[in-house]
């Protein structure tokens, strides 16, 4: 007996739109997991860029507001934790999907 295969075959019932389909069936839009991480990494970097700049900038004199340098460096500290959480979270997913056993 032989299996025939049909890969032109979209729905099982063409009255059912497109959008309503399974989510697997359909092509993503969205932006990938590995874009959103990209861009957060991205995000935290020029944070830590514009607090180093803005010390730079307070140690010039360019920058007179020390509190305007103390928030950013505030800000980016605190980009720069969460990222690491965010970081640990993802190792410690990976390491208990390695220990599960098949």
């Amino acid at each position: 007996m032989a299996v025939q295969f049909n890969p032109n075959i979209h729905s099982p019932n063409p009255a059912i739109p497109a959008a309503l389909q399974s989510p697997l069936l359909q092509e993503s839009k969205a932006p990938s997991f590995t874009d959103k991480i990209l861009e957060s990494l991205h995000k935290v970097n020029d944070q830590q860029n514009q607090a180093n700049l803005s010390i730079l900038d307070l140690m010039a004199g360019k920058q007179q507001d020390i509190n305007t340098v103390v928030a950013e460096v505030a800000k980016a500290d605190m980009s720069f934790k969460l990222l690491v959480g965010v970081r640990n979270k993802l190792v410690e997913a990976y390491k208990e999907t390695m220990r599960m056993q098949v």
